[in-house]
């Protein structure tokens, strides 16, 4: 098994973030690139666990934490710089998913174990990792298919309550409470002028009449953060293109937690990891 951990890139504003890869094969049948979600990191829970069953299953994995997700490349599992973390905006992520696409394609030192670099790549989004990787994937021909996990439909997700952009606004800033960690984390009302900013191209159902790639959508039934609607309203935008899979009882992290030692995942993760395995196989048999 070939793992490497924490590559520094650099992303949006030239911060750097860190990657890791993992990867059993020299001739991989195709790149997986994650993508995690609000307040994530690379490292949360599961990530390492799943890694390895994608790396299995001849695929190279490929996590990295957004570079302003909160984390520093000192300590890319705390958030200890909130104040990146209140800057954090789409376009910044989306720079730093360029910057990864950038560095699997410029055939990267790290991976010179590999005879040739596979033609296909999948994204896979958590949350809000997922409803960004519909904007991504309808505008970036280089991805060959999307698979969300958890996913949001809709990036504004958090800001729909009547006065409450108003109030934004006004105060320049608001918090989220992180329920792990006790953390009250800024969010400035930059990102809504970000979004706003982008006109349509970060509403994701306009982004998802123009996604023309296969997008497999798993979903648990008992999910806490995002409700079933949001799948629904993803599968309805996405047209024939996408399909859903439930995961009956599944919460948010199926089945997760974080810190997590075990090798062996959770019942809901193991199908859900299957389930994309399987997907990803059955394009490819097909390109």
């Amino acid at each position: 098994m070939y793992i490497s951990r924490n590559i520094p890139l650099k992303g949006a504003n030239g911060r750097p973030f860190l990657l890791d890869f993992c990867c059993q094969s020299t001739k991989p049948s195709a790149t997986v690139c994650f993508v995690h979600g609000f307040k994530g990191f690379k490292d949360w829970g599961i990530w390492d666990a799943i890694a390895r069953y994608f790396a299995e299953a001849d695929f190279l994995f490929v996590k990295f934490n957004l570079s302003h997700n909160g984390t520093t490349v000192e300590r890319p599992s705390h958030f200890d710089d909130l104040e990146a973390f209140g800057n954090n905006n789409y376009t910044k992520e989306i720079t730093d998913i360029d910057a990864v696409l950038e560095w699997l394609y410029n055939s990267p030192r790290e991976l010179t174990f590999i005879d040739q670099m596979p033609s296909s790549l999948f994204y896979i989004g958590h949350s809000r990792g997922g409803g960004l990787g519909v904007v991504k994937t309808a505008t970036d021909s280089r991805v060959t298919g999307l698979i969300t996990w958890a996913a949001v439909s809709r990036l504004d997700y958090a800001w729909r309550k009547e006065g409450f952009i108003e109030q934004w606004k006004d105060k320049g800033v608001y918090h989220v409470l992180n329920g792990r960690t006790k953390q009250q984390m800024p969010l400035y009302y930059q990102l809504y002028e970000d979004f706003k900013a982008a006109g349509r191209s970060y509403e994701t159902a306009f982004a998802a009449t123009h996604l023309q790639q296969p997008v497999l959508i798993l979903h648990g039934t008992n999910d806490p953060a995002v409700p079933e609607q949001a799948a629904y309203e993803l599968r309805a935008w996405l047209g024939a293109n996408a399909q859903i899979q439930w995961i009956k009882d599944a919460n948010h992290v199926f089945g997760g937690s974080h810190p997590y030692f075990k090798k062996e995942l959770p019942p809901h993760a193991q199908i859900l990891v299957q389930n994309s395995i399987t997907f990803i196989q059955e394009v490819l048999s097909t390109c």
